[in-house]
């Protein structure tokens, strides 16, 4: 059972999926079959099979805010420390690259 998703764009065009799995700490990352583009990184190169983590991907978790930037975002929206795919759903339309995110519905 999937506990929520985001949708991945590179350079505006949809590259695929990252879910959250039934406990919160296992990831799995998936390109969509119809994307051609290059990979949104180069661990992680354009394939048909998915890629698991057993816990938040190092990529992604790159895209985050550090420091006084993450406390701020933590203390407005109450979120958890830990709830990186949170984070990243606040964050993910405005990273810094190519790469952005969104809550998929």
């Amino acid at each position: 059972m999937l506990m929520r998703t985001a949708k991945v764009f590179f350079q505006s065009r949809f590259a695929g999926y990252l879910q959250e799995m039934a406990d919160g700490r296992e990831y799995r990352f998936a390109y969509d079959p119809e994307y051609e583009g290059p990979p949104i990184s180069l661990t992680m190169p354009v394939g048909e099979k998915p890629y698991f983590f057993k816990e938040f991907p190092p990529f992604f978790d790159g895209l985050l805010p550090e420091g006084a930037q993450l406390e701020a975002l933590l203390r407005l929206h109450k979120l958890d420390r830990e709830d990186k795919l949170g984070q990243l759903f606040l964050v993910g339309a405005d990273t810094v690259g190519a790469v952005t995110i969104s809550e998929a519905p």
